[in-house]
């Protein structure tokens, strides 16, 4: 770990200079209504709410933005919510940064859809509220979207899924698959799974794809919390109910902590090893892809985000138009809130060199497989 903050934290400033979207409607939109259109004090308050401590990239993500926001002038306040299942403590964290004076307050949920009150509050007290990787619904207090394309990632794993099966299944289509997606409290769960679904539904009715267990809805496939106890849990019920004499030879994995929960368990159950997808790049899922266990991840670079959001609060400080290369994709119920969009990459152990070309620590692990 301390190999990935002291790499990465090295190059997030920079990178805040040298980003490209992914999107051809790259444009600007005026400062923000939360925020003053003249700007603010260059070193402001800044304030970053995030969520527990569930994957190795929102661990990543707070030492970039104390970093990176230090390094740009600005006094940090970065908090995170526990890792209890409530989401009271990040909305009293978000509500002291209101009080506490914060000019923007960016904001990794962890539970988009009850944040509405204190974004408002923020709005009141004239903030400029930045919904980071997961968007915050039912509300127009938000004001700026930045993540990398959701859909796109959903879309990513589908087709790795198709890929891997066509790879490592041993035998033609028909192939037996089973489906997981993420927390019900992340709006980012729904938009994976519907990218997903836009590349494996059409191969389910056409009877390339078996779900075998018939739980193809969202609602049936959610994993609380992102747990891994609860996907473990979730697939070794799934093998003991349908897997007794079928073979599986595929699972959509929403993130790479979840992947190696759905291989534990099948190892477990003394069974060959499926394709699994996942996300995130966790230093974990990469050894397992190179040892060829896990089949493919998914890259996004955290770096390059936390650099976005902090380039979109220099912005908002200096009484720029804020730059969004998105403004149609991300209804929350309430507006289409403007969005700047990083392109995700595919990674599986063929193309990790490549992907992980500009990610010392990970291209690390990829070379020492490759000796």
């Amino acid at each position: 770990m301390k190999k990935i903050l002291l790499s990465a934290t090295a190059i997030v400033v920079a990178g805040a200079f040298a980003l490209t979207g992914c999107s051809s409607e790259r444009g600007g939109t005026p400062a923000a209504s939360g925020g003053s259109a003249k700007g603010f004090a260059a070193d402001a308050k800044i304030g970053v709410a995030l969520p527990d401590k569930t994957s190795e990239n929102w661990v990543l993500a707070g030492k970039l933005f104390t970093d990176g926001l230090t390094k740009a002038g600005f006094k940090p306040d970065v908090q995170y919510a526990p890792a209890s299942n409530t989401v009271a403590e990040q909305q009293n964290q978000i509500q002291a940064m209101v009080t506490g004076g914060a000019k923007v307050i960016i904001i990794g949920a962890k539970d988009g859809k009850q944040l509405s009150t204190q974004v408002k509050a923020a709005h009141d007290a004239g903030a400029t509220v930045i919904a980071y990787d997961r968007l915050i619904e039912n509300t127009d207090a938000v004001d700026y979207y930045v993540a990398f394309d959701n859909f796109k990632v959903g879309q990513l794993q589908g087709q790795a899924l198709l890929d891997g099966l066509a790879k490592r299944a041993g035998h033609p289509a028909p192939y037996n698959i089973e489906l997981f997606s993420g927390s019900a409290d992340d709006a980012n769960s729904a938009v994976f799974f519907k990218g997903a679904m836009d590349v494996l539904e059409p191969k389910i009715k056409d009877g390339t794809l078996k779900v075998v267990s018939g739980q193809t809805e969202i609602t049936q496939t959610a994993t609380d919390g992102w747990k891994a106890e609860n996907a473990q849990r979730r697939m070794d019920a799934l093998l003991t109910a349908n897997y007794s004499s079928a073979t599986i030879d595929g699972v959509l994995s929403p993130n790479d902590t979840l992947a190696r929960a759905i291989i534990t368990s099948v190892q477990q159950a003394g069974k060959p090893v499926p394709v699994v997808t996942g996300q995130d790049s966790e230093v974990e899922s990469v050894k397992s892809i190179m040892e060829g266990v896990q089949y493919s991840t998914i890259n996004k670079d955290t770096t390059l985000l936390v650099a976005q959001a902090i380039k979109m609060a220099q912005e908002l400080q200096k009484g720029d138009k804020v730059d969004v290369n998105d403004t149609k994709s991300y209804n929350n119920g309430v507006k289409v809130v403007p969005s700047f969009l990083l392109a995700p990459v595919i990674v599986t152990k063929e193309n990790a060199a490549e992907a992980y070309a500009n990610v010392p620590n990970l291209l690390d692990v990829v070379k020492s497989y490759n000796k």
